[in-house]
């Protein structure tokens, strides 16, 4: 996935580490990055779970690290995109998978009637879904 940067250059995607307030590290954000002028940015459709983490956080987080691709379906998916055992698999066969993986989840949840975690897998489904023009083949 590329886009122009603003020199003219192309950027590309690539999962990296955003820190925050020089205290908090998360870990494996999608950020588009150009090799010719250095400019950095946040791909966009993962802009709203980024702003709630760090909304959660507040304004004086104590030092930790974080995973972003726990809080987003879609480094979750580019996470596992990038995995050496899933470098032969197709983007729609590792989707499938994740999709297929939230159901079980969300079956699990049910019986055990927790509506939060149901809520929260609810969720991460509406993620793929709402980005499934982003992700190819979907």
């Amino acid at each position: 996935m590329q886009k122009h940067c603003k020199c003219g250059s192309e950027m590309s995607i690539r999962l990296r580490t955003v820190i925050y307030q020089n205290k908090v590290e998360i870990e494996n954000v999608p950020v588009f990055s150009c090799s010719a002028c250095s400019r950095s940015e946040v791909f966009s459709d993962v802009k709203p779970e980024l702003t709630a983490l760090i909304g959660m956080l507040g304004s004086k987080p104590g030092k930790q690290l974080l995973q972003f691709e726990e809080v987003s379906e879609i480094a979750h998916l580019m996470v596992k995109a990038t995995e050496k055992n899933r470098a032969s698999d197709p983007v729609e066969t590792i989707i499938q998978d994740r999709i297929n993986e939230l159901l079980d989840l969300l079956l699990l949840a049910q019986s055990l009637r927790d509506e939060d975690w149901m809520e929260d897998i609810r969720s991460r489904l509406s993620q793929i879904a709402k980005h499934s023009s982003v992700v190819p083949g979907t």
